[in-house]
């Protein structure tokens, strides 16, 4: 957990919303000298803190709309702060909420150098990360009919097609199996959608990888590098860090990256662990998929994973070497390298 420290002469808490936004703005003692509700509009919110612009820091909770407040305190050349949701939760916990009353614990916080930060993704990149998240959502939508058919074939009692219907070659005939015309023009729809969706993700990628040719192509191609790590993990891996450079050691990376396990203790005994939901989860997902595919027609990798699973069984084994592989992606930005398997499997 990282808190804002710096000292400034005015300290403006905001509660944000997407029509309304409450300003707290307190002075370097604690004094109150603004505290009023306002709409959610750039000129409303410039007219409101003019008077108190002289050394301002502005702070915001993490949540959805603070994209454009961001962007706008950019321009205006004042100190933006985006306050981390789940740490803020457990610090400005109080009996009474409200917006006013959160604002002021907002700046509360700032002032008193207790607010955790959250990172501040710059607009450069921003969009493509947000349509590369995008793209996920029309994954699952494609999944989803995939199964509505292979469900709709058990309903019916109907043996489900031995060639994966995933691809469109193995799709011929699938529909007509079904004598019910309905049942049969709803596995039409499914397919006439799948395809669809075909296209869309098809030709989003293609642009997608555009994007980050033009972005940042050797880290891309770094990325490449790395067995197991294709195109959608790299953009993933490439998009959800950004830049390396803001995390100052590698355990910081693996803890944003949800790879290493908190452990929670007090008085010298250990209690567990805790924070499995901090960090970015696009993250553990694209490690987590690239140890299994690194396995995929690799024999040095398999030897190695089967070296770890006799030490911490089978599961875990995988767990170690996801974070292997994420230990291994930061030391690779970082120092601008390409994988090498012969320094990955020495490391212990």
């Amino acid at each position: 957990m990282r808190f804002y420290t710096e000292t400034h002469q005015h300290y403006c808490g905001i509660d944000l919303h997407a029509k309304t936004m409450y300003l707290c703005i307190l002075d370097r003692e604690g004094q109150i000298l603004l505290h009023k509700n306002i709409r959610s509009r750039p000129e409303a919110f410039l007219a409101a803190v003019a008077p108190y612009r002289d050394d301002l820091v502005v702070a915001v909770e993490c949540m959805f709309t603070w994209y454009w407040l961001a962007d706008l305190c950019r321009r205006e050349g004042m100190e933006f702060v985006l306050g981390h949701a789940l740490y803020m939760k457990a610090i400005h916990g109080g009996k009474a909420k409200n917006d006013k009353v959160d604002a002021f614990k907002i700046a509360t916080l700032l002032r008193g150098g207790n607010l955790p930060k959250a990172y501040v993704y710059p607009p450069e990149m921003r969009a493509t990360r947000d349509l590369l998240r995008r793209r996920l959502h029309l994954v699952r939508r494609r999944g989803n009919l995939l199964a509505h058919i292979q469900n709709t074939h058990h309903q019916y009692n109907l043996p489900v097609p031995s060639a994966k219907i995933a691809y469109k070659a193995n799709r011929e005939g699938v529909a007509e199996v079904f004598t019910e015309p309905d049942v049969r023009k709803s596995m039409e729809i499914n397919f006439m959608l799948i395809e669809h969706y075909d296209g869309v993700i098809r030709e989003l990628q293609l642009h997608l990888e555009r994007r980050a040719k033009q972005h940042d192509p050797q880290a891309y191609h770094r990325l490449r590098s790395v067995p197991g790590i294709g195109r959608i993990l790299a953009l993933t891996i490439l998009y959800e860090i950004h830049d390396i450079r803001r995390f100052p050691r590698v355990q910081d990376f693996l803890s944003y990256s949800r790879l290493v396990k908190c452990e929670h203790s007090s008085a010298g005994k250990k209690l567990g662990t805790g924070g499995a939901k901090i960090g970015n989860v696009h993250l553990k997902w694209a490690f987590s998929e690239a140890a299994a595919l690194f396995l995929r027609n690799n024999p040095e990798g398999q030897k190695h994973l089967r070296r770890l699973a006799g030490r911490h069984g089978k599961a875990k084994a995988l767990s170690i070497l996801a974070a292997k592989l994420g230990r291994a992606v930061y030391l690779m930005l970082r120092k601008e390298r390409v994988f090498e398997m012969e320094r990955f499997l020495a490391r212990t």
